[in-house]
């Protein structure tokens, strides 16, 4: 149920078109909420200039606005219908993924990526999920979620930074780094993390910095056009 389009689109800052993608059933939740609600399908057509927006129980497209259900473990579907929705492969692509293929088998994920790594010429992959698996935090966390019914695939290569950014480089990406989110809350503008800890008082400050460092943020790019995307950094 993300909302970064409308934020994007309230701060002026839409790409040239922006995709989601995720199963066709929470798809079909999606536009439905969008159809129903005058602030989600408003902003959709200000920014779509055809005559009628193309929607069926599980997609949605418009002019700089896609949404798309499939199955991310089958990317010749995907790409099908994302081609289908105007994808333009020549432009420079930034692509999501928050905790995704974490649920999937290491070599679906790395099927995933080598075809990004493949299809798109200049791109960033942006991928957020667990690191540091192995020791008795993450085990613990993978066993509450077993109890859950909830089973993390890929979580062997969720080892370690290192075994993140080997993926990556390991399926096409010409340059990957890795840093655990307490790294990246150490980056966050001091005003910010103050304003934040002021919402809710932290009186178990160990286990938040434990949990912070059994999360991730990788990027990997590859970069035909010289643009830099290599040089990106926190």
């Amino acid at each position: 149920m993300d909302t970064l389009f409308w934020r994007l689109k309230d701060e002026n800052l839409l790409p040239r078109k922006y995709f989601e993608v995720d199963f066709p059933m929470i798809v079909a939740r999606k536009i439905h909420n969008i159809k129903s609600k005058p602030p989600l399908s408003k902003p959709i057509m200000e920014s779509h200039s055809g005559d009628s927006l193309l929607i069926d129980s599980h997609s949605l497209d418009s002019t700089r606005y896609s949404i798309v259900g499939a199955d991310l473990r089958f990317s010749s579907d995907l790409e099908e219908k994302l081609k289908k929705h105007n994808l333009d492969i020549q432009l420079p692509t930034l692509l999501v993924a928050e905790c995704v293929l974490v649920y999937m088998t290491p070599q679906q994920s790395a099927d995933l990526l080598k075809w990004a790594a493949s299809t798109f010429p200049v791109a960033m992959f942006i991928n957020y999920e667990q690191v540091n698996m192995t020791d008795r935090f993450g085990q613990i966390m993978i066993e509450n979620l077993q109890r859950r019914q909830c089973n993390l695939a890929g979580v062997e290569v969720c080892r370690s930074l290192d075994s993140q950014r080997e993926r990556l480089l390991l399926n096409g990406w010409e340059a990957a780094h890795a840093i655990d989110m307490m790294k990246v809350y150490s980056f966050l503008p001091q005003a910010d993390v103050k304003r934040i800890e002021a919402l809710e008082f932290l009186d178990e400050k160990e286990l938040f910095e434990q949990l912070m460092q059994h999360y991730c943020i990788c990027w990997a790019s590859k970069d035909s056009s010289n643009l830099g995307l290599a040089n990106i950094t926190f």
